[in-house]
């Protein structure tokens, strides 16, 4: 009777003993929970404080789960490092996109520069074709006020040789008849060397002021051939500016590449065609996209600079 008695009294104590355990373990594990969330969320700059663990009750055995401070220490570090990693990464990004900044506009203040200093040159070139045709008026009124002097020395002395050849056949007239015959003679040869000598003399004048002109010719030749060739080069850093500023530009694809275009206009600017001719197939067709964009591009109203830059070369370099 007493063994019979005890079998069922060990049972019902070891089922007992059973759910406070359970209780212990599920609370042990939401507390567990809750602090790694908390050290997850929270700031890492002061070591966190230990939280109170439920006093045990008499008679119930409590088992908690622990975690591993190394495991825990190691994914508070991760997190840290991301967080650092993620603002290093946009420090990055922020001096990357000022150091663009500082460039464009650094690139913008040399265009500005060299445009002025294509200004300035042609305005000098302007002044020295004013003094060159002030210099040739000047140099025209010389020459025709000397050959004015040369005509009238050369009528005096006509005139002089004439009165000494009346003198001279008058004083023949009242000599011989022979000697008279030889003077008429001598004359006509005086008379044909002169010719002789005023046709010599005529000729190098002709002569020196055909170079003269020839000479002042070629030089305005030359000054409206640099003018013209000058609007051009300015013409084309114009257009060249104007498709990149509206060029839809990529660096990593871009970069330290160009492209070659000859672009048709009309006297009005518009784009009648655009070709091709060499380059990076990225950079020509962002280029054309570009123009197409434009509308009409800036061209210059002399006739004879339009003429030589209806069909123009330019080669575009992506300007970051």
């Amino acid at each position: 009777m007493t063994e019979q008695s005890t079998v069922p009294t060990t049972a019902t104590a070891s089922k007992k003993n059973t759910v406070p355990y359970s209780k212990a373990l599920g609370l042990s594990i939401a507390l567990h929970a809750l602090l790694v969330i908390g050290l997850l969320a929270g700031d890492f700059s002061s070591p966190p404080k230990p939280k109170p663990t439920p006093a045990k009750q008499p008679g119930e055995p409590i088992k908690a789960v622990v975690i591993d401070k190394a495991t825990l220490d190691r994914a508070v570090n991760k997190i840290k490092q991301q967080k650092t990693d993620q603002l290093d990464a946009e420090n990055k990004r922020i001096k990357a996109a000022e150091n663009r900044a500082a460039e464009a506009k650094r690139r913008r203040a040399n265009e500005e520069a060299r445009i002025k200093k294509l200004e300035k040159q042609r305005k000098i070139k302007e002044q020295e074709k004013v003094k060159a045709d002030a210099e040739a008026k000047s140099a025209k009124i010389k020459a025709e006020k000397a050959e004015a002097i040369r005509k009238k020395k050369e009528q005096e002395k006509q005139e002089a040789e004439e009165a000494a050849a009346n003198a001279r056949s008058k004083r023949l007239q009242e000599e011989a008849a022979a000697k008279e015959a030889e003077a008429l003679r001598l004359k006509k040869i005086e008379e044909r060397k002169r010719a002789e000598i005023a046709a010599k003399e005529k000729a190098a004048q002709d002569a020196m002021l055909a170079q003269q002109m020839a000479d002042e010719m070629a030089r305005r030749n030359q000054a409206r051939t640099q003018q013209v060739m000058t609007e051009i080069e300015r013409y084309s850093a114009l257009i060249t500016q104007s498709i990149n500023q509206r060029m839809i530009k990529d660096r990593s694809t871009m970069a330290g590449k160009s492209c070659r275009l000859t672009i048709t206009l009309a006297p009005s600017g518009f784009v009648i065609n655009v070709k091709i001719a060499q380059g990076d197939k990225v950079v020509c067709d962002a280029a054309t996209i570009a123009i197409g964009k434009a509308g009409n591009l800036p061209v210059s109203k002399d006739p004879e600079v339009f003429k030589a830059m209806r069909k123009l070369a330019v080669t575009v370099i992506p300007e970051f």
